[in-house]
C-alpha cells in the first residue's frame, strides 16, 4: 500500500512538471523515455535468452 501511495505521489509530481512545459517538449521527452524503455526491454529479453 505504501508503494502505491509513493507511486501516485511521484506520478502527480511528474504530471505537474509536464503541465508547465510546452507540448512539443513534453512529447519529445515522452518519446525519449519510450525509446529508452524499449531498448531496456530488448536488452533484458536478450540477456534472459542467452542464459
Amino acid at each position: 500500500m505504501l508503494v502505491l501511495v509513493a507511486a501516485l505521489l511521484l506520478l502527480g509530481i511528474a504530471l505537474g512538471a509536464v503541465a508547465q512545459l510546452p507540448v512539443p517538449v513534453s512529447l519529445a521527452a515522452g518519446a525519449m523515455i519510450g525509446c529508452w524503455l524499449l531498448i531496456f526491454a530488448a536488452r533484458e529479453r536478450h540477456a534472459r535468452r542467452t542464459r
